[in-house]
């Protein structure tokens, strides 16, 4: 009697566990012959031509910090900020009591120097002692014009003011005093996909835009094409000349750089089989790799319509993009392509 309840509890327990254990292995079982059923199209490249605009900001052609080369204190600061400019206009003067007394000096070495050269082209005078003077000369005078720069400090293009950092009577010391900009041209970068390096060249118009002046449009030009491509972003730089000439735009400004290329080969797709990588900004496709779903990365480029440019290495003409069924797949899962 005993052992039959033994035999019997034995049994149960048996049954217990391949019970629990059937729900598991059913399961991994339909994970290995799982097939999700997709629609494909064959990826072909096309022949476009377009606009891109990239997002800048705009800078100052050309900027300068106004201050001499040597510490000294300020006498008079003629210009406030705001104030326009012409170049070489006397903008700070500095304490003059070194540069007075050099000229001075070089002065009165001018007239001996000259009644030296006098007599030296007469014969009357040794060739060492004109060389002497004329060097002391060309020295002094160099030390008068450098004092002379950085005693009366002028603007070496026309501009506006765009700083002031010491009144009248202050000593300077390291900051620069102010801080000239040129408004009649601004300039921007851009960083460009190295896909479009053959297409922009230098000269070519491009389009400015800001959202402060929605009615307007600027005109640029592409002065500078870098020639080496960043490794890390596969992007390239350009430099753009933006004429100002009426002063609307303003440096710091944020701009759209509106840029036409010739007609290119592009990879474009429709839109809904790109996906998003939920809590980035990854975008991605699949493909049918011999009846198995393959995640490739890409890059978004111009939408058209209902179609998209998508940018990547590992895409080639007649790969089988999945279209439709994409949102339910994962990377490995094996596919069955339906297009009836």
């Amino acid at each position: 009697m005993k052992k039959g309840i033994k035999i019997s509890m034995l049994m149960l327990a048996v049954i217990a566990l391949l019970n629990a254990c059937t729900p598991k292995a059913e399961k991994k079982q339909e994970e290995e012959i799982r097939v999700e059923n997709i629609k494909t199209a064959v990826l072909e490249t096309q022949e476009i031509a377009r606009k891109i605009d990239f997002s800048t900001t705009l800078e100052p052609y050309n900027k300068v910090m106004v201050a001499p080369t040597m510490a000294g204190r300020i006498d008079k600061i003629h210009v406030e900020v705001g104030s326009k400019v012409q170049a070489n206009q006397l903008l700070v003067e500095m304490d003059k009591t070194t540069y007075l007394q050099t000229k001075v000096s070089f002065d009165n070495l001018a007239v001996d120097f000259q009644r030296i050269s006098t007599l030296y082209n007469s014969g009357n005078i040794a060739q060492q002692t004109y060389d002497q003077t004329k060097a002391q000369y060309e020295s002094l005078k160099t030390n008068v014009q450098n004092l002379e720069r950085n005693t009366f400090l002028r603007a070496p293009f026309s501009g506006v003011i765009a700083a002031k950092n010491y009144e009248n009577g202050e000593l300077y010391a390291g900051t620069p005093i102010l801080l000239l900009v040129d408004m009649a041209n601004l300039k921007a970068h851009i960083n460009i996909p190295e896909s479009y390096y053959p297409s922009i060249k230098e000269g070519m118009n491009v389009a400015i835009t800001s959202d402060v002046f929605t009615d307007k449009e600027f005109k640029g030009i592409i002065e500078i094409v870098s020639p080496v491509i960043d490794a890390t972003t596969h992007t390239f730089q350009v430099q753009i000349k933006i004429s100002n000439a009426g002063g609307v735009l303003r440096p710091g400004m944020f701009a759209r750089i509106g840029v036409d290329f010739d007609k290119i080969n592009a990879k474009v797709v429709p839109y809904q089989a790109v996906l998003k990588l939920q809590g980035s900004n990854e975008r991605y496709v699949y493909v049918n790799n011999n009846g198995v779903a393959k995640r490739v990365k890409v890059q978004m480029g111009k939408r058209y319509d209902d179609k998209i440019e998508i940018l990547s290495d590992e895409l080639k003409e007649g790969d089988q993009l999945v279209v439709v069924g994409q949102a339910r797949l994962v990377d490995g899962v094996k596919v069955n392509v339906v297009n009836e």
